[in-house]
Formats: C-alpha cells, structure tokens, sequence
C-alpha cells in the first residue's frame, strides 16, 4: 500500500539531492555532452552489422524493458494510493481484542499487497536500466567518462562485464557516490538489501505477523544478518525504491531541458564523445528532433 505522506517524506530529500548532483555533474563530467549519454542510451553493441558503428545511441532492449515494467508499477501505484495518512493506518493495527477478526483481515491483505511490492522491488532494482543509469551518473559526478561498454554480468563466470548487478550497486554506485553524497548512499543503503533482494527472488521467506522473516539468515556473513523486517520497515524500504525511481525519471527530464536548449541555440545539434575500450575517443554529433523531443545521429539526418 503506499501511502501520499510517506511519498512526500521521502520524496523531499531525494529530489534535492539529486538536483545537487546533476549540477555536481554538469561540472565534473569529463566532457560536457556525457550526461546527454544517460538519457541517449549511449551502448557498445557487439553484434552490429558489418560496416555499421557498435557504438548505438536509443531506447535499446534495456530501455523497452524498462517502459514495459514501469506500465506495471505506475498501473499500481495509481490504483494503490491510500486515501489514509500512514499514521492513521498504523493505529488500525494496534491490538484490541474486540477488533481480532478486523486486525487479521487488514493483516491478510497487507501480506498480499507486500507480495505484489516485492515483484516490484525487484522489477526496479533488478532492471538493468536502473543500474545503469545510477552507474553512469555516479561516475560523471566522480569526475569519470561516460562508460559505453558497461555490461552486467550474465553469469559468475562472465569475466568481460562490469560486474554482477549487487557488485555494481553496492560498489560502483553506493560506496562511490559516498564521498559526493551521504544522503544517496544512506537511502541506497537503508534500501538496497542484498539478503532481503536473494529472499525474495528465490521466493525464501515467510511472512509471520506483521513481519517478513527471510530465511537466509547466515551467523557468519555479515551481509546476511536480517532475521526480520517488520511490515513497517518495509513499508519505507518500498516508499525510497519508488521514489527513487521517480527521481531518475526527474534527472532524465532534467537532462533533456539542459541538452535540448543547448542545441536550440547550436542548429539542433550537440558533441558527444564515444570512449572506445582502448581508451581512444571520438568525437561526434547527434541532432536534436525538435518535434519528436528525441536525438539521432546527425549522419541519420544527412541520409533522410
């Protein structure tokens, strides 16, 4: 269930933030049309045609995936909005013998509507989209190129990719961004759960009252120490996800206003720079479609 105050609690410091850093990045980025990247999609495709570029710009596999699951989450955060304060729906909860039957149908229907969060939870943190573009984002914000070649990792033994989706997150986007922003990494942190994550998409969990219990607690790893989480410990786990998601939406229309001013005034045109894996770059132009709100190749524009 989500709940309007809890958005606006957690949506408040995120949007900050995240305007705090993309104008860090607009400074710090190694050349100014990275950032254009991260809402172009920038990718090395391996199985390019002969005689075609493998470096693409455009929605891409990752990007129709991304549209596809968003359809889904926006269809239920539309549909699921309480009409109640969060406060006002944990009072429902507090026990009263008289109110049994009551409190255990809310219950009942609270464990149905965190299965549902979960399957969501996992569409946003799973997504290779979303990873990517808090990857390449925190690394213009760290002063580094846009990185064309980043891949996640298919398997353990794919030694060619950047690394599996948890490596990345945990390493190549909260403990980085950290020296940058605190208050990211902390939400990133509180949020992103490695041990809730692996409970939940190998379905290893069980839900007793008004908690869920992942039953992958292991006493020597400290990275899998939950034994429980209350139902409203994940209820803000769940509220920060959606928030943060929308706050990459945020960045990607920020984005588009920066970039798309700047090639209004320059014949609807801006350079971007492709960093090849030999660290060789090249410098290119993309063309601003001014009525489809979209950028393309300018050599696409010279063939029409």
């Amino acid at each position: 269930m989500i709940f309007k105050d809890k958005l606006k609690e957690k949506k408040a410091p995120l949007v900050k933030e995240f305007e705090s850093l993309f104008q860090l990045a607009l400074k710090t980025q190694s050349h100014d049309g990275d950032l254009l990247l991260i809402l172009l999609n920038g990718a090395f495709n391996d199985e390019t045609m002969q005689g075609l570029s493998p470096y693409m710009i455009g929605i891409g596999k990752e990007g129709w995936s991304e549209q596809t699951h968003f359809e889904f989450i926006d269809m239920y955060r539309t549909h699921s909005i309480s009409d109640e304060t969060y406060v006002e729906y944990v009072k429902k909860h507090v026990w009263d013998p008289e109110r049994q039957k009551q409190i255990e149908e809310l219950t009942d229907e609270e464990s149905l509507t965190i299965q549902v969060e979960m399957m969501i939870y996992l569409k946003i943190w799973e997504a290779d989209m979303t990873i990517k573009k808090l990857y390449e984002f925190v690394r213009l914000v760290c002063g580094e190129s846009y990185d064309w070649h980043f891949r996640v990792a298919n398997s353990s033994r794919d030694a060619t990719a950047t690394g599996t989706r948890q490596d990345i997150i945990r390493q190549l986007i909260r403990d980085k961004v950290k020296p940058h922003s605190g208050v990211l990494n902390g939400i990133l942190t509180s949020t992103y759960k490695t041990q809730l994550r692996n409970s939940i998409a190998h379905s290893n969990y069980s839900f007793l009252g008004r908690h869920i219990h992942p039953n992958n607690f292991i006493k020597d790893d400290p990275a899998s120490q939950l034994k429980a989480v209350s139902f409203d410990e994940w209820i803000d786990i769940f509220h920060n996800t959606l928030m943060l998601q929308n706050e990459l939406i945020g960045l990607s229309n920020m984005i588009w206003r920066h970039y798309s001013e700047i090639a209004l005034k320059n014949n609807n045109l801006n350079e971007i720079r492709v960093t090849k894996a030999d660290g060789s770059t090249e410098l290119r132009n993309v063309y601003f479609r001014e009525q489809h709100k979209d950028w393309v190749w300018e050599s696409q524009m010279d063939k029409a």
